[in-house]
């Protein structure tokens, strides 16, 4: 039984030490440097006493930046990956959260560092990937190496403002890796096309794969996703077969005609998450890659990732809900009603998640931890923890998971509890409509509704008007010219909700 995830990567390396590991338009890795640099980097930490620690890499999204990852596990230690991309303030608060004693950096972020209030050690990745590898120290490592050792930390947001950060072990992320592989059927032959940052934890679909199958993920430069047909000229270029992105990246593409010009030959596997696939965009999809298979994929950074899978099997009309479908293998999903107990069926529960996949907790945070991280009220005999994730979720008459929104997306207007979700999937649906948001105003009682499209204000609501009811119809309509986005690719709720705020303030 595997108990470092590093042992994906030393399989891999006697059979095919020259193949690309990790590339972009301009470099590439192969898994022999990937496992030379990796051991440097671990010997080099070990040598300056850093163990069993956060260490911060922060350089820009490069292949050098994934080695950096390996290379501090290989020094017994834990990645904390950030990216030059993110606001100051941020990553200000991050290595106040953590205090760190090595940060490595490259060309690009090493002036920065100064301006954090950071008075540790500073590493440049240039230069300890030539420290001589001492293979004693690094079995030394290994041989003390236990599963449940933390692999990284990702920050996520707090609703304090203060960033959270989620410790994740090797256990756990290689169970979500075996399950992920087996239903995505990854293999050598897989091209990823990462989309993803790398300081979120849905890069781990790609990074870890590539290494226990000895495949090849080609980090596709941020600015590409701006111009759908080069994105997809990429995806051809480069020959990807496989992508696990956002919905939002997806919708880009097809919302704006961009299958009717250019198809992405070579994909064949397409998984999505983060938010609800709008049927008609995915239908667009479907018509253009009739032979792919399509996976709606579910799950919090609390729970290492994705807990849930549905294989897309049959058609949708444009009132359905793709389902979530079902956990992965040693994965349990259980939804609790407001009385801690299992709803009926059909009803409307919290997902609450068991099993191997729960990440560690949030570091330094005890507090939060026990908030989220609690006793599975469903068992009396033993300790048993389960993750809240706050979403909301049924099942269908097939036995599927639907997620319905956020518990905090679930808001009483006129008298009526009304699931903002809905609302965004009706006006998503609608004919020249690309992207839509709701919101709402909880001081005023006004549901917010933003969306990206050709339509006025006036046919909007009017088209809405044949579809719902009247305590669900927006009060505040806006049509914008993009939507905004997080770093990761979801929409930018945060941002659309303070601009309304501000807007109304002036």
């Amino acid at each position: 039984m595997l108990r470092n995830v590093l042992e994906y990567l030393e399989a891999t390396v006697r059979q095919k030490p020259e193949k690309t590991a990790y590339a972009n338009e301009e470099d590439h890795i192969t898994f022999r440097e990937v496992y030379e640099y990796g051991r440097a980097i671990g010997t080099f930490l070990s040598d300056e006493k850093i163990y069993k620690e956060p260490v911060i890499v922060f350089m820009k999204k490069h292949p050098a930046s994934i080695v950096a990852f390996y290379g501090i596990v290989y020094g017994g230690n834990y990645y904390v990956p950030l990216d030059e991309e993110m606001p100051k303030n941020r990553i200000k608060l991050i290595f106040k959260k953590l205090n760190p004693n090595a940060v490595i950096c490259d060309e690009t972020t090493q002036d920065i560092i100064p301006s954090l209030d950071y008075k540790g050690k500073i590493f440049l990745y240039k230069t300890i990937i030539k420290t001589a590898i001492k293979e004693d120290i690094i079995a030394k490592i290994r041989d003390k190496a236990i599963d449940t050792d933390p692999i990284y930390i990702v920050f996520t947001s707090g609703s304090t403002g203060i960033p959270k950060g989620v410790a994740a072990c090797h256990r756990s992320v290689i169970d979500y890796i075996e399950n992920l592989s087996k239903v995505l059927q990854i293999s050598e032959d897989t091209v990823f096309g990462n989309q993803t940052p790398l300081y979120v934890d849905a890069c781990l679909k790609e990074l870890y794969p590539t290494l226990k199958f000895g495949a090849t993920t080609y980090l596709i430069p941020k600015s590409i996703f701006r111009f759908p047909v080069k994105l997809v000229e990429f995806l051809n270029e480069y020959k990807i077969n496989t992508v696990c992105w956002v919905v939002s990246a997806l919708t880009m593409i097809s919302a704006f005609g961009t299958l009717d010009k250019v198809i992405p030959k070579y994909l064949h596997t397409i998984a999505f998450g983060s938010e609800v696939f709008p049927i008609k965009q995915f239908n667009l999809w479907k018509q253009a890659l009739p032979k792919a298979r399509f996976f709606n994929l579910y799950g919090p950074t609390e729970a290492t990732g994705m807990s849930c899978y549905y294989l897309v099997d049959r058609d949708f009309n444009s009132e359905e809900v793709m389902p979530i479908g079902r956990p992965f293998q040693n994965t349990e999903i259980i939804l609790l009603d407001e009385q801690n107990q299992i709803p009926s069926p059909g009803d409307t529960g919290e997902i609450c998640i068991r099993g191997t996949a729960l990440t560690l907790g949030y570091y330094g945070d005890f507090d939060k931890t026990k908030e989220v991280f609690v006793q599975n009220p469903l068992n009396t005999a033993y300790p048993e923890l389960i993750y809240r994730t706050g979403d909301l979720g049924r099942y269908n008459d097939r036995g599927e998971l639907i997620f319905i929104s956020r518990k905090d997306n679930q808001i009483k207007h006129m008298g009526h509890r009304i699931e903002l979700g809905e609302i965004e999937m009706i006006v998503n649906n609608l004919g020249g409509i690309k992207a839509a948001c709701c919101l709402f105003d909880e001081d005023k009682k006004k549901i917010l509704l933003y969306y990206v499209g050709s339509l006025k204000d006036s046919e909007v609501i009017n088209k809405m008007k044949e579809k719902l009811p009247r305590y669900m119809l927006p009060n505040v309509i806006r049509s914008l010219e993009e939507m905004p986005l997080t770093p990761n690719g979801k929409i930018n709720r945060v941002f659309l909700k303070e601009s309304y705020y501000k807007d109304n303030k002036s």
